[in-house]
Parts: structure tokens; sequence; C-alpha cells
């Protein structure tokens, strides 16, 4: 781009524009009253995990291990997630229930394994842009299911540099795990469980704040962590209480989450609660006793969310064996902020959406600061609790550039929040320790998400250090001012101007004689003129051409102050 300009506010430029590089399609309030709130609109079917995709929606499974069918749960105009709608997404390859499953730093979908239906040996990768599953099964060289490995009901995680850990059920090696990197589609061997575990059948894995991955060893009193740096497991400290629930043919015990200060709760299948203290990467952790649920109830196979208070969402019930659990379910906040060990209380259950069926329930930490709780039907709910975040808990915007596909690169800090979010052990990960970003039109009210992917990480509690993410903006949003924010588990930043963008594309056609009108129609364009971009373009906004066939030399005054991003790099005017 080759600018000339005289010092006056309104400058007259000669625009250059060699279009050579290739064309980019775009495509709560926690404070009030605390309580149920059951959705406006039932489901289609009964919903099972739940994952917080990154443009906001929410993506769910059915419940029926036989259904490869998934739904999608969006917000309405004003973010409303209890008054959202349903929609289908393309069906699976596969039918799962009790699956592993994680957001990519990409913004994909991977699931694989499954206590019950047709994709015990399977792995899929769902692609939310272009709606649509492939398989992606490791090598036999790894993983041979006519040699009796199996995913099963094993647990996952997203590890800080983007890769996928996990620990099948079933594995070929004694204590063996694998690692899948989604950007390369390339499976290696993981390192072996030590403490003698055969593998993390029933276990839960806690991201701790330092990258590394805690576990307590299945229906023991023993625990060990994965360090990324080592790529190794290595024996950690013991718990001072049996955690495990014992009724049946196995052990149970129920969610395991990162609190705001660092530590570890484990919420236990018999009851007696534990909590973990991390010393260093490579030092033993401590373990103390944490408060016990009353009236004998237990947490197995069970789901926990940090909610934006810093507190813990918890369900517990009395009959609780062999996966899940018979009503009724009782529902306490954890507060780590009580006592040594922090407080249980209950609060009222949900009323709506309820019934004495034995089943799992799941939950989400939403982008609106409440928590999504599905109990395997089609009538969900949502809690809204009591109190703020801290200030500290914040993510920080430091920066947005432009780029010249359209997108946004964001730089701040605190982006993954200071927990994980939410989990239910080996049978539902619903991690939401990823940034979104979420736009609030000052003129309308309406609220949109953009499209976040290539998160630099995946820690939490990551202080001061910069961590940064590109974002799209919805194909065809208004240009106006908007209040946006990054969202990590329900809390959000201090607010930032951001000015919709608009497109030019010298290839458009906006037909005579309302032409402009009907490109502005349909948001920012995209204008066949720069004229008409600059025409629409908000006061502070920005411009992106589109590359095309030739360039465009023209005199244009320009009156508003605006950035045009094109090829050859962006041009601030009059800012």
């Amino acid at each position: 781009m080759l600018m000339q300009s005289n010092n006056s506010f309104a400058s007259k430029i000669t625009l250059v524009l060699p279009l050579l590089i290739a064309w980019a399609t775009l495509h709560s309030n926690p404070a009030g009253a605390a309580g149920w709130v059951p959705l406006a609109n039932k489901a289609p079917d009964a919903i099972g995990v739940a994952l917080l995709l990154s443009d906001g929606t929410v993506m769910c499974s059915d419940a029926n291990s036989s259904s490869n069918t998934w739904y999608r749960l969006t917000p309405d105009a004003y973010g409303s997630y209890v008054n959202g709608s349903w929609s289908s997404l393309a069906s699976a390859n596969y039918g799962r229930a009790l699956f592993a499953a994680d957001v990519l730093p990409d913004g994909r979908v991977f699931v694989a394994g499954g206590e019950y239906g047709t994709g015990i040996t399977n792995a899929e990768i769902y692609d939310p842009v272009a709606d649509h599953w492939s398989v992606v099964d490791p090598p036999k060289s790894l993983f041979d299911p006519s040699k009796g490995d199996v995913f099963s009901d094993m647990i996952s995680i997203v590890i800080p540099d983007g890769r996928v850990l996990m620990a099948p059920v079933g594995p070929r090696t004694y204590g063996g795990t694998l690692i899948y990197n989604p950007l390369s589609n390339v499976w290696t061997g993981g390192p072996t469980l030590t403490n003698g575990d055969y593998s993390q059948d029933e276990c839960g894995w806690v991201n701790l704040s330092d990258g590394s991955i805690l576990t307590v060893d299945g229906c023991a009193q023993t625990s060990q962590r994965y360090i990324p740096s080592l790529n190794q497991w290595i024996p950690d400290g013991n718990l001072p209480v049996f955690i495990w629930n014992t009724v049946g043919s196995g052990c149970e015990i129920g969610p395991a989450l990162t609190l705001p200060d660092g530590e570890a709760f484990y919420a236990a299948g018999s009851g007696s609660n534990a909590l973990y203290t991390p010393s260093g990467n490579s030092n033993p952790g401590t373990w103390r006793a944490g408060p016990v649920f009353p009236s004998h109830l237990e947490a197995a196979d069970c789901p926990g969310a940090i909610m934006v208070n810093g507190k813990e969402l918890l369900t517990a019930a009395t009959n609780c064996f062999n996966g899940g659990c018979l009503y009724p379910w009782h529902y306490f906040e954890y507060d780590y902020t009580v006592g040594a060990s922090g407080s249980l209380t209950e609060v009222a259950a949900p009323t709506v959406g309820v019934n004495s069926n034995f089943i799992i329930p799941w939950m989400l930490d939403l982008p609106d600061g409440s928590v999504l709780l599905s109990l395997s039907l089609k009538q969900l709910n949502v809690y809204q609790p009591v109190g703020s975040p801290m200030a500290a808990w914040k993510p920080v915007i430091n920066s947005i550039t432009p780029k010249d596909d359209g997108s946004f690169h964001l730089v701040g800090t605190g982006l993954n929040g200071v927990t994980e979010g939410a989990n239910e052990g080996d049978d539902g990960q619903m991690a939401s320790d990823y940034p979104l970003v979420r736009m609030t039109n000052n003129a309308t009210g309406y609220v949109y998400y953009a499209r976040t992917y290539n998160w630099s990480s995946t820690r939490i509690q990551t202080g001061t250090t910069p961590e940064s993410t590109e974002f799209t903006v919805p194909t065809g949003l208004a240009p106006g001012s908007y209040s946006l924010v990054v969202v990590a588990n329900g809390i959000a930043s201090n607010p930032v101007t951001f000015y919709g963008p608009v497109w030019v594309d010298f290839t458009a056609s906006c037909p005579a004689p309302l032409g402009f009108f009907i490109c502005s129609i349909f948001g920012g364009g995209p204008f066949p003129t720069l004229a008409q971009g600059a025409a629409a373009v908000s006061s502070g906004g920005i411009i992106f051409v589109k590359p095309g066939s030739s360039t465009e030399a023209m005199p244009l005054t320009i009156s508003t102050p605006m950035t045009i991003v094109a090829p050859l790099g962006p041009a601030t005017i009059g800012q």
C-alpha cells in the first residue's frame, strides 16, 4: 500500500493495492439471585456430554450410546443460554457414551473410546467450521483392536503444547499411554504409568498450574503426575483418606479440579474428599483430608464445576454403584476459603427436568458465568451462582491486531483462566480453560461470539505471562462499536472498544440504484469500491481489502479515522 497525505485531518491519499495473496473467507448475571433456571427450550433428545466450542456455542452428545447424533445449543441474540435454540450437527461415525473428549487449540474437537457404543476402539475429530467428522484412529503398530487394544472409557487431556495425552483402559503395554498431535495427525506412544498402574480406568486427571497432570491411582491411595518437560510420569504423595466407592464391580470417584488458589480438590466416591497442594514441578505435593459429605452421600461418577465466584458446584447421592447413581441427587457448593480444608454447603436441587432413573449428570461452565447441568434428559438447567470473580482472576487484553486475511491476533494475560472448568472423571472431560471472544453491540445490545483458534497454550494460572489467540468475527457482523471481552470459564476481562470490520472486494457487485444499502444489509459488505467501504466504516474502524485480479489507484478523500488492511500491510489514518 502506498499512501500520500498532508497534515490535515482530511487526507487525500492514493492507494495502489496489488492483490496477490489468497482470500480467506470469514466465516448474566452471576452476581444476581442464586439458583436453578430451566432452559426455555428442550433439546431434541436426551443430552449427555456438553462441550464449549470456541465460538461460544455448546456441542452436546446424544446420551444414548447407540446414537451418533450431536446437537448444538446457541445462545439467543442477547447471549442467553437459558433462551437459546437447538440445532443438529453432522452425525459422528460412531456412537459412544462415557468417552474421552477435548476441545483442541485449533477449535476442533477430539473424541475417542466410550464405555458403551460402537466407538470404543476408535477416535474422531469434529471440525465445527466444516461441520464434518473425520476418523483419526492410531496406527496398528501402536493400537490394534485385533490384539485386544481398547480405548473404552479412557481419560484424556490437552497438555500445554496442544497435544492430547490419553490412557487407554486396555493398553498394549502394561501402563501404556498414547499422545496424539492434532496438527500433524501423528500418534506416538506416551510415557508409561508409574506406581505399578496398569491403566487409569475410572481415574480423574487434574491440570495443575505448572502444566503437570495429577492423578490418583485406581482404587489406591497413591498418586502420580505427568511432567510435560520430561514426558514422564513420576510418583507423588500418598492420600490420607480412601476416596474410592467400591460398591459393585469397580472403583469410582467424582470430579477432580484445580481451585483458584492452585490446590486440587478430589470429590470422593467414598464421601471422604481430599485436597492436594503442589510443591514444585518435580517435588511431591502434600495431600490432606477435605470435608466429608454429610449423610453418607457419595460423589461416585458425579460432575463438578468451578464457578465464577471460586466455589465448586458438586453433586452427590446415596445409591452410587457401577458408574452412576440413583435419585435423589444432592447439590453442594464447596468453598475452599473457609477453615483449613474448606466447607460444603448443600443448596437446593433443580425441580424441573429430574426423574428417578439411573443416570449420570454432566456440568459445563458457560461463558455467561452460569453452569449448565444435563441429567441425561431433554430438559437442561443452568445454575446461577451468587458473587463475582476476584479481579485477579480476570483475563486481561493487551492488544488486538488485524491481519491481512481478515482475522485478528489478540495478546493478553490469564486467557485460559484459573481452572480447567468442569469434569466428571474419566467419563466426561468438559474443560473450558481457553479464551473466548464476546462482543456486545453498543447500540443494540446484541451479543456475538468470535471464533477463537490457535491458542498459544492451555496452561492455567499463568499470571503475567503473555498468551495469545487468533479470532475471526462472525460473517456479516455489522459495522459499529462493540464492547469486546475475553472470557475464560465464565470470567470476563474488562471490555475494550472494537469496531465491526468492513470488507472491500473490487470484484463484488452492489446492484444500482440501492447498491450501497443492499451491501450494508449484509453487515460490512463486501463493497466494490474503497470509497463505499470508507463511507460504511465506523469512526476508528477497520477496512479489509480482498485480493483480486487487478490494482486500484484513485484519489480518495478520507475524513474518518480508520485502519485499512491490504496485502502490503495496514495503514492507520487519522488516529
